[in-house]
């Protein structure tokens, strides 16, 4: 079984909550939340905060866990884990050979933008949370 770990990074805005999402292409090209495999040895949140550093240059802490996902790669299980996380300083991308771009996007722009079903079932229980009137 393949371990994967990530983030759904927020940060507050003019234009609200905003999170941000990577551009890969190493796969083809995607838009996607930072994620990546555990390292042998490293626990699931260890590997998710590591991960979103790498590809987004984002330090955050841990709010709350967010849900997970189980798909083939390649006929092999993989388990990705993700939590919320919040903002707390941003640096440069460490991993430019994977990630090709960022962007800082509200919910409802991001379930436009995400490429894969699983991560985006992540964010639409928020987005019908956060609009106004419910």
């Amino acid at each position: 079984m393949i371990q994967a770990a990530g983030g759904l990074v927020w940060r507050n805005s003019p234009r609200g909550r905003e999170l941000v999402l990577i551009h890969r292409t190493r796969y083809g090209p995607e838009w996607a939340l930072p994620k990546g495999k555990l390292d042998p040895g490293e626990g699931w949140l260890q590997g998710a905060l590591r991960e979103v550093e790498e590809e987004t240059g984002c330090r955050a802490t841990v709010d709350r866990f967010a849900g997970g996902s189980v798909y083939a790669v390649n006929g092999v299980p993989k388990v990705v884990l993700y939590w919320h996380l919040e903002l707390q300083e941003q640096g440069p991308v460490q991993d430019t050979r994977e990630v090709a771009d960022l962007r800082w996007v509200t919910p409802g722009e991001a379930l436009a933008m995400m490429t894969h079903a699983n991560e985006r079932a992540l964010l639409a229980p928020l987005e019908n949370r956060d609009r106004p009137g419910r």
